[in-house]
């Protein structure tokens, strides 16, 4: 017995004619009589009497329809709840500074709009702290620039990130460029992150490949911290272009580095879908679309989308 054998009776009887029925329905008048039909042999029992006017239900057939409207009210209300019932839960995602500010805002607004019944907890770290946090499973997924070896996690490359110099328009020893080579910046006075964080990691093997070092005057690790150092000119940085978000109205010089491999991977990891929650599957698309629509709306400086 199916929904719509039960539909095209009550159809029949409310109308008392199947070819009126049928127009309603959208059907043949064949076809809906063909339904009724195979209906009333499964039942073993006529559900319509025919008459010159139409059709009336028989005794069987009215007791048959009252059944068969409250079946499908009942379908109808299942169908309504599962269109209409939200998500609900709670997920933490963890970000690095410069990555929460410029994708932090537009995921917040994304998952209130699409899921307002899921609870976020953003949390802000280094990339290796979050990486312990989800160890610890004390994450459900992060924005991460390095891969732990051996981890069960779920994970895809999202884009690279170019970096720059960055420092004030009138720091001593700036060049006036729009690209520049790491081994050509020379005696720039640096302000970077120490050598617990990724980036540093990264600038620091390039500088190896070069011979030569960084003038590191100072190393901060809070990006807000690292950032006034920056405007009050105390010495200039290396860092993506996303850790300007918060600062567009700065005069600050961005200055490309081109050299090779001296860029910064951004990888969408997760508990293995098998340990995510379903808040947490919903989160991990939406902060994945919503990344991918920053990059290609321009909104991300210094960002590509990773080429599968």
């Amino acid at each position: 017995m199916e929904l719509r054998q039960l539909r095209y009776f009550v159809h029949v009887v409310e109308l008392g004619s199947m070819g009126q029925a049928a127009q309603r329905l959208g059907v043949v008048t064949s076809a809906l009589s063909q339904q009724i039909s195979r209906l009333e042999s499964e039942l073993s029992t006529r559900l319509l009497q025919r008459t010159s006017s139409g059709v009336v239900p028989t005794d069987a057939g009215l007791a048959f329809w009252r059944q068969a409207q409250l079946a499908l009210r009942h379908a109808d209300d299942a169908a309504h709840a599962a269109r209409t019932a939200r998500l609900s839960g709670h997920v933490s995602v963890g970000m690095a500074p410069s990555t929460l500010a410029v994708l932090g805002p537009a995921f917040m607004l994304a998952m209130r709009d699409r899921y307002p019944d899921i609870r976020l907890h953003l949390v802000e770290s280094l990339s290796g702290g979050l990486a312990t946090m989800i160890g610890a499973r004390q994450l459900d997924l992060a924005v991460l620039f390095q891969m732990e070896p051996g981890q069960r996690w779920s994970s895809m490359r999202l884009l690279e990130e170019r970096l720059f110099v960055i420092a004030r328009p009138d720091q001593p020893g700036l060049p006036a460029a729009e690209t520049i080579h790491l081994d050509a910046i020379g005696d720039l006075p640096l302000i970077l992150p120490s050598g617990a964080h990724g980036l540093r990691a990264v600038l620091n093997a390039a500088s190896a490949r070069n011979q030569r070092p960084l003038n590191v005057v100072a190393e901060i690790d809070g990006l807000a911290m690292l950032m006034d150092a920056v405007r009050a000119g105390i010495g200039a940085t290396i860092q993506p272009g996303a850790a300007v978000a918060r600062h567009l109205g700065d005069p600050l010089t961005l200055i490309e580095i081109v050299d090779a491999g001296v860029s910064r991977p951004n990888m969408l990891v997760s508990l293995s879908d098998d340990e995510l929650s379903p808040a947490g599957l919903a989160a991990r698309s939406v902060l994945e679309q919503v990344a991918r629509e920053l990059v290609t709306a321009g909104r991300w400086p210094g960002a590509t989308l990773h080429k599968s």
